[in-house]
């Protein structure tokens, strides 16, 4: 299965790759869109190994996101000049190339230990107690950012340069779904489903659960760390409100929405809703529509939460997810 799973990633890759060469005639509108699906998939498929797979309830993505953004940002803000001129003989493009590669590994390795400083402490909790702690995580990391002046502080921080494309945004979408997948599907990830279970009869079997939600915490820190990289070199302009609470409520949205431990429903959750937002934009400019529903359509928290409440009502296993699937209670 591994051999196979590898063989659809490098052919899913050189796909991409030839695909990114006529990004050039994308539509700069379209093309940021696209960009913006391929990041949220990455913080969705992340997410969906601590919420679906492990069963726990984590409402700080955004958090670890923006210190992934940060890191990487600082690092190709200042320490360009010296790596790519070290870097130089191998020639522009592949200088380039890893020399940005080099950033987002150091933005996800940033959030990924800051995901470990964050779980070890907080995945000892259950249900709601977890679900606010890191929240209140979340939170800390965005005040700490905007009360740092190296960091920008509220003002923002401007990006040197814009490295993300569609290839390095689709390309790790792909290996983040790859690992995910292989990881829960392999005999040492059968712990991570066993936690989600049953947490109590793991632990009778000998099975350190703590261990097991700290390492799925900590590789999506890792993931989201990599996804804020992208977004800070695609924006150019990153500032502390933009991996506000809010955000994470958007990652954790399209997680339900796909259905909790479902990789492909949330993939497709993520496009969905990260489309939808630009459409009912669109369609709130439509002159024909009453004045007063005009401002609900353009405020995507008004339809996110009805969204939300048909379909915890209607379907509370997600729109993909599977109907018997066991489901931790608080």
């Amino acid at each position: 299965m591994f051999e196979r799973s590898k063989i659809i990633l490098l052919v899913t890759v050189a796909a991409i790759f030839v695909a990114s060469r006529f990004s050039s005639h994308i539509d700069p509108y379209y093309y940021d869109i696209i960009l913006s699906i391929g990041i949220n998939i990455i913080l969705a498929v992340s997410l969906n190994l601590v919420n679906g797979y492990t069963g726990q309830f984590s409402l700080g993505h955004a958090g670890f996101m923006s210190v992934g953004a940060y890191a990487a940002a600082m690092f190709t803000t200042y320490a360009s000049g010296p790596f790519l001129g070290i870097l130089g003989p191998l020639g522009p493009f592949l200088s380039v190339t890893i020399f940005f590669g080099i950033a987002l590994f150091l933005g996800g390795l940033a959030a990924g230990v800051t995901g470990l400083l964050v779980g070890i402490p907080s995945l000892r909790l259950k249900g709601d107690y977890l679900a606010i702690v890191t929240l209140g995580f979340g939170e800390i990391i965005r005040v700490i950012i905007e009360n740092v002046d190296a960091l920008g502080g509220s003002r923002g921080l401007s990006v040197a340069s814009g490295y993300t494309n569609l290839f390095w945004v689709f390309a790790t979408a792909a290996l983040t779904i790859y690992v995910i997948v292989n990881l829960v599907n392999s005999t040492y990830g059968r712990g991570f489903l066993t936690v989600r279970d049953d947490e109590i009869a793991a632990e009778a079997m000998g099975i350190n659960t703590t261990k097991y939600k700290v390492l799925a915490f900590t590789l999506a820190a890792f993931f989201a760390g990599i996804a804020g990289g992208l977004y800070a070199h695609d924006k150019q302009f990153i500032n502390p409100e933009g991996f506000n609470f809010l955000k994470s409520v958007d990652i954790v949205t399209m997680v339900i929405l796909g259905g909790m431990g479902n990789t492909t429903g949330v993939t497709i959750a993520a496009v969905l809703l990260t489309i939808l937002p630009e459409w009912l934009r669109h369609l709130s400019e439509r002159p024909w529509l009453p004045h007063w529903i005009a401002p609900l359509l353009a405020n995507r928290t008004i339809p996110y939460s009805l969204l939300l409440i048909i379909l915890m009502l209607t379907r509370p296993q997600g729109l993909f997810g599977a109907p018997g699937l066991k489901r931790k209670k608080a």
